[in-house]
């Protein structure tokens, strides 16, 4: 069963003790991809008269730990819990990763954080799971130490994708990069999306006659790479086709941060202020300089044609 709004705890001192029976899961679950899903389906399948619950982590653990190698997240935190309660989870437990929360012993977590946080009667890891300071915990600790507080262990495999290989955040992230937004949606069970303020930009678009909607930068999301994209935009819970933008514009030279521009089809209306999600179905073509800006608009009157075309099948 899904829920949008899944009950949340953000913090340690936030988790809802012992109250109830629970059976939980112990991830990043960044993008909450197919794989992910599978495995909160399991969760229903352990202990179906249990919570479904999610223990997940407010940043990538590298963004502590190695701040130079750390992924940029797929989503943001208000999106994986979204994700994850559409995917089945009743509770999701955010924990922000600290210094503190990475040095708990793996005594410590699987008594403070599974058994008396959260009253874990069962728990769903991978086979390689490492958890405590250093990840000194294993799978064989974990097995013990649940033995002791009352919880059972149980292990899920990976899921591959028809390629043979695992599906996974790194996969779909390079996917993202390389502007292949279809094939990310199928690894993912969805589209790509990101959210973000519609504020006002150089109203170019509008001068070529083609009005676009700018994103406020940072959008929660990661930014695929720059290109023009067919997508569904979100605008208060209505689906519009739109040809989406990413990158400098470099036909007029004057912008330095990536900007996230969308023209939807068949709209009239005022964007400014409203929250609007960009959903990627597929890459068009890159992010070219033309010698004028005419060239420009005949080449968004093409692409506003082949994108109507894709998203009408």
């Amino acid at each position: 069963m899904t829920n949008l709004h899944p009950t949340v705890s953000w913090s340690l001192a936030d988790l809802p003790g012992a109250d109830q029976p629970r059976v939980v899961t112990i991830g990043k679950f960044d993008g909450v991809h197919v794989g992910h899903r599978e495995v909160i389906a399991e969760l229903g399948r352990i202990a179906p008269e249990a919570e479904a619950t999610v223990l997940t982590f407010d940043r990538h653990p590298k963004a502590l730990l190695a701040p130079d190698a750390a992924p940029r997240p797929l989503v943001s935190r208000e999106q994986k819990v979204e994700f994850l309660g559409g995917a089945g989870a009743s509770r999701v437990a955010v924990i922000p990763f600290t210094r503190e929360f990475a040095d708990l012993s793996p005594e410590q977590f699987a008594r403070d954080v599974l058994a008396e946080g959260l009253g874990a009667v069962a728990v769903l890891v991978g086979s390689d799971f490492r958890y405590g300071h250093l990840g000194a915990g294993n799978l064989e600790t974990l097995i013990e130490q649940g033995e002791r507080l009352g919880f059972s262990v149980h292990t899920v495999a990976d899921v591959v994708h028809d390629e043979g290989e695992r599906i996974s955040s790194t996969r779909i992230r390079r996917l993202l990069d390389d502007g292949n937004a279809a094939r990310a949606a199928e690894l993912l069970g969805r589209y790509h999306q990101v959210r973000s303020t519609v504020v006002q930009g150089f109203q170019r678009g509008r001068e070529l006659g083609y009005p676009t909607a700018n994103l406020e930068n940072p959008p929660e999301g990661f930014v695929p790479r720059d290109g023009v994209y067919a997508t569904w935009v979100d605008v208060d819970g209505v689906p519009y086709q739109a040809a989406t933008s990413i990158g400098v514009n470099p036909t007029f030279g004057d912008i330095a941060d990536r900007l996230i521009e969308s023209h939807l089809f068949d709209f009239d209306g005022v964007l400014y202020g409203s929250r609007v999600t960009v959903h990627f179905v597929d890459y068009i073509r890159p992010m070219n300089k033309f010698p004028d800006a005419q060239s420009l608009a005949t080449q968004m009157a093409e692409d506003a044609h082949r994108i109507r075309d894709l998203l009408s099948q």
